[in-house]
Order: structure tokens, then C-alpha cells, then sequence
């Protein structure tokens, strides 16, 4: 296959031109969503259904056993539903799911991993995936952007607890937001030839005297809120490199300006929300930078093809989708790892492996550019308390951050928020690498192995989803260690957030004197960009020098 430089440049001028447009328009409407008093008949009617006050405010611990507990509750019926799948209707024919397959499916689906142990077409029916898993491709990605809009709230409210309603964040989020503009990119996907059907196709070749089912089902609509909502479970096993998921290079380009969408425009809606628009565009700024420096790196690693696996193959071919071509593979590679999507539409274990570094690498930055819905931003705006820190150590002062002091309290919180991912990915990735049997689970050999099983870890814990295609992940222990992976880098650092939002929150503001250190600005950004970089080299560059490191510069 032939490395066009021209088409990746083509085609990332065409998003940014895209998203530059939809950036502050879509930035308002989500200001306004969460910002509004008012709700509407359909909200109402659901509040009172579900007893929900929509005029209390919550406390941040409150807040916080809200999301656990909608959380939680989620998991235990998608588990279940999955176990009885063989008595629902819709079930096309399958028997209930293996518990070790539905216990790591629903946990990735509720913590917005969407890892997926299980050949989709083969083990889940049309109602598994329509009912359970699209739905909660809606609601996961609803909790992350409330999340961000509660510590958004933290740094602009002043001299209370109270960050908001869960209950009334996350209804507006889904009916508001995800599910009108989910509704638009499906019939998008559909004119795009994404197949929308409740059926499959019995097809028989006269002349080979072979018949052969054709699956079908309700993707389009699964497609766009997959992508939209930084999910990236596929309707088909192959995922976006099915053609039925992505036909052409249109939708595939389509589907990475989905995936961009919402946690690109949120930064706008941060700085309306605080009342100085330079903040917004600082982070913005700040996420587009390593946006395009990682996606060039990628290109470049793809383009180089280097590494013996590579080399043996004859160059670039397996394992690339021949409709898309590797420029489009490469800007879809760099954004579903960017961000927590883990959608694919070429095998990242067929990438060459200085470009399946990248992708690690992207992951390992805490996916923060522009990062998941709403996690992306919260976590950028934790990264950016530490760079203020450092900042006002520089300078020899009480650091503040948008009229807020960072003290001892808002500091650990945030140290403990940036250890807890490398902590998950390293303790769980380095007992693996001790447990031979477990290790079995990835079959290649050397540091191609340990690359394989140190990418799945990190893949559940910055809850992306996506894997090296060698690993198997449904037997007992990797099922259940992913499991515990993704549980624990999903709400672990949802409650730091929650709890550094309501320290926020409590605090009086401070007025900006001549000593304050300036938190937007070209300054502030390179300072940011440098802390975000420096923190990700020096957690895992041991790690990655073991596996993609060693693996591309061995020939």
C-alpha cells in the first residue's frame, strides 16, 4: 500500500476547517444546557417518574454516590440481561453470554471503555445491542461531560458546596445533547451507505453451492453514538474497518469529526462559563497542538513502516482496510487514541510498531487532546492546576487558578488524579508480565508480547477500548483484571475530581493582583503542553522501552 502525505494533509485541513466551525456555535448550546433553569415537559414528566427534585442541588459526595450508584445499578442489569439474552426477544438465535465475557462487557460499557472481549455478531443480538449496549453508549458518555460541567461549576461558584443536580445534568446531557445530534450523524452514516435494517441476509453462491448469513441490524444508529459519545464498541467484530460500520473514506473522515466534536467544543463552553473566553481558548489551543503533533507522528510512523514484523510483510498491507488506505488510517489511529473512543478502522496490531507506540503513547497522555467527553476537559483542567503550581513556584507565590487559591488540599487531590492511571497500567501490566500462564493469553513473542498485554492495560484504564489484535481477553484473570482496570481508572478519578470541584467550590474568590500568574495566553499554554508531555515521559518511558520501543528499533 502507497503512503499519501497529500491525503492526510487533505483530510486534516478538511476537520480542522470542520470543527473550527461548529466550535463555538456548539460551545454556546452546551453553556446553554447546563446553564439554564428552566426544563422542558419530556424533563418534567421524567423527573417525576423518577423522584427527582430538579431544584436541589447536591453537595460534591452526594454528587459523587449519585454517579457510583447509577453507575453500579447499570452494570448489574446489563449483566444480567446479557446472562438471560438466550430468553429475550431479539436474541437472533444466541444462547445467554459467557458471565467472565458479560461481566467485562458490562463494566466497559458503563465506564465508557467499551473493550470487547466477544466477536460482536457472534455472541450478542440485536436487543443486547440496541437496548443495553447503545444505550449505554448515551448515558456513559452523559456522566463524563457532567462530571467536567460539575468541576467547571466548582471553579466559577464561590462560597458554597453545592455543584449542581446529577440527576438533572445527565437527562439534559442526553436528551439535549447526545441524542439530537446523535439522531443527525445517523441519518448522516445512512446517506453515507451505513446499513440501518433489523435483519440478516441468507446469500447463496450457485456456483460454489455455499450459503452464507450476511448480518444486519440497527448500525447506523449504534455507529453515530459510538463515535459521537467517544464510545467505540462496534456493531460488527471488525469494528470501523467493516464496510457496513464505514463504507468509504467519507464516513471515515466523518466519523473521526464525530469523535472530535463534543470534547473539542467543550473547552469553549468552559470559558463562557468562567467569563473569560481566553481560558477556553488556551485549553483548546493546547489539545489542538498535541492533536496535530501526534497525528504527524503517526503519519510518519505508518509512512515509515519500520520494524522487522513490518519488514518480513513486505511493507504496509496487513491488516490495512484497502478502501480507506493508510493516511486515512492514520488520522483515525491518532484520534480514537487521543480521545477514550477505541474505535478502529485498521488492526492496531498490524500497525508498525513505533506507530502502535504512538497510539500507547496517545493513551498514556491521559487522553486529554481533546481527550473523551468531558473527560478530556477535566482532566486537561487538572493538568492545568499542576502547571499553575509549578508556575507559582517559579514565581514564589500562593498559586491561584481563575480566581481560586490551590492549596494543599486542591494539590493532592490533583496528584493523586495524575498517579492513579500510570499506577493501574504499570502494577497491573508488570504482574502479568510475572504470571506465565497469564502472559500465554498474549501469543507473540519477545517485546511484541509485552507490548501486546502493557497496551490492553493501558487501554482499560484510560478506558479507550481498543487492543492489539493478538490478545485474548475472555478467560478468567485478564477478563477480571481489565474489569478492575477499568472500574478503577473510570470512577477513581472522577471522584478526585468531584472532591477538588467542591474544595474549589467552597472557596471566596480572589481578586487578580499584579503577582498573579496569568492562566491563558501562549505563555500558559507551552507551560501546560510541557507538563502534560513531561508527566506522561516520566511515568511510562521505562515501559515503552521495554515493549514498541525496543520492537521499532530492532531490525
Amino acid at each position: 500500500m502507497v503512503f499519501s502525505a497529500a491525503s492526510v494533509i487533505t483530510q486534516i485541513a478538511v476537520l480542522l476547517v470542520a470543527l473550527f466551525l461548529v466550535h463555538k456555535p456548539l460551545g454556546i448550546y452546551m453553556d446553554k444546557v447546563f446553564t439554564g433553569s428552566r426544563s422542558s415537559k419530556p424533563e418534567r414528566v421524567f423527573y417525576r417518574l423518577a423522584g427527582v427534585d430538579a431544584g436541589t442541588e447536591q453537595s460534591w459526595s452526594v454528587y459523587l454516590r449519585s454517579v457510583l450508584a447509577f453507575s453500579a445499578v447499570s452494570i448489574l442489569v446489563i449483566f444480567a440481561l446479557q446472562r438471560l439474552q438466550g430468553v429475550l426477544p431479539g436474541s437472533n438465535g444466541l444462547p445467554g453470554v459467557d458471565p467472565w465475557v458479560a461481566m467485562n462487557t458490562a463494566i466497559s460499557f458503563v465506564t465508557n471503555t467499551n473493550w470487547q472481549t466477544y466477536a460482536p455478531e457472534a455472541t450478542v443480538g440485536i436487543f443486547v445491542q440496541m437496548c443495553l449496549l447503545a444505550v449505554q453508549n448515551f448515558l456513559s458518555a452523559a456522566v463524563g461531560i457532567v462530571v467536567a460541567i460539575a468541576l467547571i461549576r466548582g471553579i466559577v461558584r464561590a462560597g458554597t458546596d453545592r455543584l449542581g443536580n446529577f440527576w438533572v445534568d445527565v437527562t439534559r446531557a442526553s436528551f439535549r445533547l447526545l441524542l439530537p445530534l446523535a439522531a443527525v450523524a445517523a441519518i448522516a452514516l445512512v446517506i453515507g451507505g451505513v446499513v440501518q435494517n433489523f435483519w440478516s441476509t441468507d446469500v447463496t453462491n450457485q456456483a460454489a453451492g455455499v450459503s452464507q448469513v450476511i448480518p444486519g441490524g440497527p448500525v447506523a444508529s449504534q455507529e453515530a453514538i459510538k463515535v459521537l459519545g467517544t464510545n467505540g464498541g462496534g456493531y460488527f467484530n471488525a469494528n470501523s474497518a467493516h464496510p457496513f460500520e464505514n463504507p468509504n473514506v467519507f464516513t471515515s473522515l466523518f466519523q473521526v469529526f464525530l469523535i472530535l466534536l463534543i470534547p473539542s467544543a467543550l473547552p469553549y463552553t468552559y470559558g463562557r462559563m468562567v467569563g473569560d473566553q481566553c481560558q477556553g481558548f488556551t485549553v483548546a489551543g493546547v489539545m489542538g497542538a498535541l492533536w496535530l503533533a501526534s497525528t504527524a507522528l503517526m503519519a510518519w510512523a505508518v509512512a515509515s513502516a519500520q520494524g522487522t514484523a513490518t519488514t518480513a510483510a513486505g511493507g504496509l498491507g496487513e491488516g490495512f482496510e484497502q478502501r480507506l488506505g493508510p493516511a486515512a488510517s492514520s488520522i483515525f489511529a491518532a484520534s480514537t487514541t487521543l480521545t477514550s473512543t477505541g474505535a478502529v478502522n485498521v488492526a492496531h496490531d498490524s500497525l508498525p510498531p513505533l506507530a502502535g507506540g504512538v497510539a500507547m503513547l496517545n493513551m498514556m497522555l491521559g487522553e486529554v487532546a481533546p481527550g473523551g467527553t468531558g473527560s478530556g476537559l477535566y482532566g486537561m483542567l487538572v493538568l492545568a492546576i499542576i502547571a499553575v503550581f509549578i508556575a507559582g513556584l517559579m514565581v514564589g507565590r500562593t498559586p491561584e487558578f481563575v480566581g481560586k487559591k490551590i492549596g494543599p488540599r486542591e494539590m493532592k487531590l490533583a496528584a493523586l488524579y495524575i498517579l492513579v492511571t500510570p499506577t493501574l497500567v504499570l502494577v497491573f501490566a508488570g504482574i502479568t508480565a510475572l504470571l506465565p500462564d497469564a502472559m500465554a493469553n498474549a501469543p507473540a513473542g519477545g517485546p511484541h508480547q509485552f507490548s501486546e498485554m502493557l497496551y490492553a492495560f493501558t487501554s482499560g484504564a484510560n478506558n479507550n477500548g481498543s487492543a492489539f489484535g493478538g490478545i485474548t481477553s475472555s478467560g478468567p484473570y485478564v477478563s477480571a483484571a481489565l474489569g478492575v482496570a477499568m472500574l478503577l481508572g473510570r470512577f477513581l478519578p472522577i471522584a478526585l475530581v468531584l472532591a477538588l470541584a467542591g474544595s474549589l467550590a467552597r472557596q471566596r474568590k480572589i481578586p487578580v493582583s499584579a503577582g498573579t500568574v496569568p492562566t491563558h495566553g501562549a505563555l500558559f499554554g507551552s507551560l501546560l503542553l510541557s507538563v502534560t508531555v513531561i508527566m506522561t515521559a516520566l511515568s511510562y518511558f521505562p515501559a515503552l522501552a521495554l515493549g514498541p520501543l525496543a520492537e521499532g528499533l530492532i531490525q
